[in-house]
């Protein structure tokens, strides 16, 4: 497993981390049993970070995870690095209200995340999306805090401008930012990804296969579970849904040329961009079954040349997507896309 250490601030990480949300929420049901085989493999094949959110299921990703590393061999137990967002604010029904960064607010979401993870100190720790009404430099106060008392280790940042990005690098070491990129998500490269780069910020790069959309296994007349968020997200709707897996089919002959698949493709492109941009990137691939994760760790080997690289463009260029990442009320909360 090949390793960068994530920003200047950050801890050594593998380059592939492993986001464990779809194995508790969002996407369908999920089997236990699996997801937890999965975290297992991941960490046999030498995965270390682990990225979850305290409100994920409520807690239950937490527990699923901490379970996961009780069970896990001692040393793969202690390389493990867990990176936690915090902040949204959920009710007994699943739905949600809004985001609490008050310092607080924090030291309260942490010490529950500890207890739920079974673990000593949080890897990385974040607030999940900027609440509005209290300044980030009180919210990464409040996580500075934490780590002087080792609770935590390091300090990240998600979905964040590049403008709030420089005011909490003001008051404390940052890590990484955690944000949406792909081939289809690549708005971060205009002014967020040259920012983090400047300041020394890694970037841990989520839905870097669209949640399935671009990981050629998507299938055009797939019907979503009444829980699954795909069900209301743009670009799986109607038109959008047939317009992105054009993009995917021409993405497909690109793989099929290499003897890689799609997925293995997509992913290997998000790798190639941390030298382009002089930043460390950490794909987090959101496999919830052993076989997902087998073809994601083998895009660590896929080499993409010049030519490569201009191929995958030309078939999916910048902008291409049809649909936003999120839907409306979602977006609201995006301080990247302000």
């Amino acid at each position: 497993m090949r390793t960068l250490k994530l920003g200047a601030a950050g801890p050594v990480s593998s380059a592939l981390g492993l986001g464990c949300m779809g194995m508790s929420a969002l996407y369908g049901e999920a089997d236990r049993d699996e997801s937890i085989a999965t975290i297992h493999a991941a960490l046999d094949a030498g995965v270390t970070l682990l990225d979850t959110g305290d409100f994920y299921a409520m807690g239950h990703n937490e527990l699923l995870i901490g379970e996961a590393l009780r069970s896990a061999p001692a040393a793969h137990r202690e390389k493990a690095l867990t990176s936690v967002k915090f902040g949204a604010l959920r009710d007994p029904d699943g739905g949600w209200a809004g985001y609490d960064g008050r310092p607080a607010a924090v030291k309260n979401f942490a010490a529950y995340s500890l207890q739920r993870l079974g673990v000593d100190h949080i890897d990385v720790y974040r607030i999940a999306r900027v609440d509005e009404t209290v300044p980030i430099e009180e919210t990464v106060g409040a996580i500075a805090e934490l780590v002087e008392k080792g609770h935590v280790r390091h300090i990240g940042l998600s979905e964040v401008s590049a403008e709030t990005l420089r005011r909490a690098a003001a008051v404390a070491p940052i890590s990484d930012l955690q944000i949406e990129y792909s081939l289809i998500s690549r708005g971060i490269e205009d002014e967020i990804l040259p920012t983090a780069a400047e300041l020394g910020i890694g970037v841990t790069a989520y839905g870097v296969l669209s949640r399935g959309l671009i990981s050629g296994h998507f299938e055009r007349d797939r019907k979503l579970a009444a829980n699954d968020f795909r069900g209301v997200s743009p670009r799986f709707q109607g038109e959008n849904l047939q317009r992105n897996l054009d993009l995917v089919d021409a993405l497909r002959k690109i793989a099929d040329a290499k003897g890689v698949s799609v997925a293995q493709i997509a992913i290997a492109w998000v790798l190639a961009q941390g030298p382009r941009f002089g930043a460390s990137i950490v794909p987090l691939v959101g496999a919830r079954r052993r076989d997902r994760l087998a073809e994601a760790l083998g895009a660590l080997d896929v080499r993409l040349d010049a030519g490569d690289l201009a191929a995958v463009e030309e078939a999916v260029p910048a902008g291409a997507a049809a649909g936003d990442r999120y839907p409306e009320a979602q977006m609201a909360h995006l301080d990247s896309e302000r």
